[in-house]
């Protein structure tokens, strides 16, 4: 894998870890929920939803690093394994947000761009 596309599975790791700061730290506080556009009646309501979100992309973060770990530890066929499996399915998470809501454009943009950029990158090397 080159090293943009290393770049990439980075910027995709740091920008999951973002979103589980909003889902699971932030969401009962201003900043949080109405990043998600849920109005404040409503968050009693989400709230477990969006902290069990949260947590599914700290994993996919985590799986991302681990993978970009491994492929400079030696083991580099599982390191573009994880890279792969974290990367694609931020980038089918990130779809399903655009199928369910054509409004959230540009959050499914910032989710699935940098993971697209890193499998590009990692089939093409």
């Amino acid at each position: 894998m080159n090293p943009v596309g290393q770049v990439a599975a980075l910027l995709a790791a740091v920008i999951h870890v973002y979103i589980f700061v909003l889902e699971a730290v932030l969401f009962p506080k201003p900043a949080g929920y109405k990043t998600f556009g849920v109005p404040e009646s409503d968050v009693p309501a989400v709230r477990p939803w969006a902290f069990n979100q949260g947590f599914y992309n700290l994993f996919l973060a985590v799986i991302a690093a681990v993978g970009l770990i491994l492929l400079h530890t030696g083991t580099a066929q599982a390191g573009r394994a994880l890279v792969a499996a974290a990367c694609g399915s931020m980038i089918a998470a990130a779809l399903v947000l655009l199928g369910t809501n054509r409004r959230m454009i540009r959050a499914a943009t910032v989710q699935g761009l940098a993971p697209l950029v890193a499998i590009i990158l990692l089939v093409v090397a």
